[in-house]
């Protein structure tokens, strides 16, 4: 070091590299910055580290730091390696001061916040209100990084044989809210809510088997649905073709309440619903029969105010929770359920058509192929279940022509 001198450096204004020896070197931009750079060789590899701007760093003090790093190379040590630990154990202590910050009950509302734009208000207070009676007594106060096993086990485990199905929304709950806190950097290493391979050898599987079990909701005979159906085309208002639309397409009532125009591709006949739209928190693409298709063209867009195919005057903006249930009462069906529907069209399915049954169980969002046949059948079969659609919407309008048709079906 030494063929520099304070003069010179602070005068330097062309652009270029000006060495001072030892492998120090100043870099001067075309914009005039100055910064100075150590060059240094270590196992055979030749290395650059910045060690800072000028005037900031001036010579006295690049040299004095390049002789520090120069003394840690003769000892075997890449400084830059160092320093480059050092920065990520400085992010490191950041993020863990930021995590310690925010609590599970703030994490919580965020989460509620950024995926309930679709739920109903009842679905979204319900959803926090579970939290606040069984999670929050336990880890509310904590920050995601500090939620461990035995928190989980403290808070389920009291509710797991009295409470099965809501202890285990709730573990899924923390679930989501703790994988959503490690995709923002708040929390490391694997979920401790995760049921699988984990809470799974710690909480009764037999309880929880015994909770997952359906409930049978109240359902029409399949052989009734065309009665219904004639009558619900005589209504030419947006209730009851959202009543139909539920029926010819198996879907639950939540998604047709929300369904959005922009989830549909009429030309193409298909409804393609996000993960956030799904029970299931799996994208899902619903295929629509001709008939369908005509339903919802015939629905005027009310001026394209609302982006819901169905919308309403109520803080949620879609058309009010009971409307299809009073529809249907009004027509003299009070003993039946929206979600029976599904049940109607899974009999029909299983008994007048040769559909395999995973067909008709994933036209319903059903799939329950295990986790290594999913693995390598990765398809949704989405043309078999246009055809098992086509053929409910023709028997549901009472087309004799599709009852010749329906047995000899799915067996192309």
């Amino acid at each position: 070091m030494g063929k520099l001198t304070a003069n010179q450096v602070k005068n330097l204004v062309e652009a270029g590299t000006y060495e001072d020896g030892d492998g120090l070197r100043l870099l001067v931009k075309p914009s005039g910055r100055k910064t100075w750079v150590l060059r240094f060789q270590l196992n055979g590899k030749r290395r650059e580290m910045g060690l800072g701007s000028y005037p900031q760093l001036d010579l006295k003090k690049a040299r004095a730091a390049a002789y520090e790093n120069k003394v840690h190379i003769l000892n075997g040590t890449d400084p830059l390696a160092k320093r480059q630990a050092e920065q990520a154990a400085q992010r490191e202590a950041e993020r863990r001061e930021l995590a310690h910050l925010i609590t599970f009950e703030k994490l919580a509302s965020d989460y509620r916040d950024a995926h309930g734009s679709s739920w109903s208000e009842k679905w979204r207070k319900g959803w926090l209100r579970k939290l606040e009676l069984y999670a929050f007594p336990i880890v509310g106060k904590l920050s995601a990084d500090q939620i461990e096993t035995k928190h989980l086990i403290k808070a389920l485990q009291p509710l797991w044989s009295s409470k099965t199905r809501t202890a285990d929304e709730v573990r899924g709950q923390i679930e989501q809210i703790l994988d959503a806190a490690r995709a923002q950097g708040l929390r490391s290493g694997e979920n401790p809510a995760r049921w699988r391979g984990h809470l799974e050898n710690l909480l009764s599987r037999h309880e929880k088997k015994k909770a997952r079990k359906r409930q049978h909701h109240p359902a029409l005979k399949w052989q009734d649905l065309p009665k219904l159906m004639e009558a619900l085309r005589k209504d030419t208002s947006h209730v009851s073709i959202a009543a139909q639309l539920l029926i010819l397409t198996g879907a639950r009532s939540h998604m047709v309440r929300f369904a959005r125009w922009d989830e549909f591709d009429l030309e193409a006949g298909r409804w393609s619903l996000s993960d956030e739209r799904m029970k299931t928190r799996q994208a899902f693409a619903v295929p629509l029969a001709p008939e369908v298709v005509s339903l919802l063209k015939s629905l005027p867009k009310l001026g394209r105010e609302s982006p819901y195919v169905f919308p309403g005057s109520g803080r949620s903006g879609v058309m009010h929770a009971n409307g299809i249930r009073n529809l249907l009462h009004g027509l003299g069906y009070k003993s039946i359920t929206r979600h029976g529907f599904r049940s109607t069209f899974r009999d029909w399915a299983g008994e007048q058509t040769n559909f395999p049954r995973e067909i008709c169980e994933l036209a319903l969002a059903h799939d329950e192929r295990g986790e290594t046949e999913s693995a390598y059948s990765r398809s949704d079969f989405f043309e078999k279940r246009r055809e098992l659609m086509e053929l409910w919407a023709q028997y549901a309008k009472g087309d004799s022509d599709s009852e010749n048709t329906q047995n000899d079906a799915g067996t192309r």
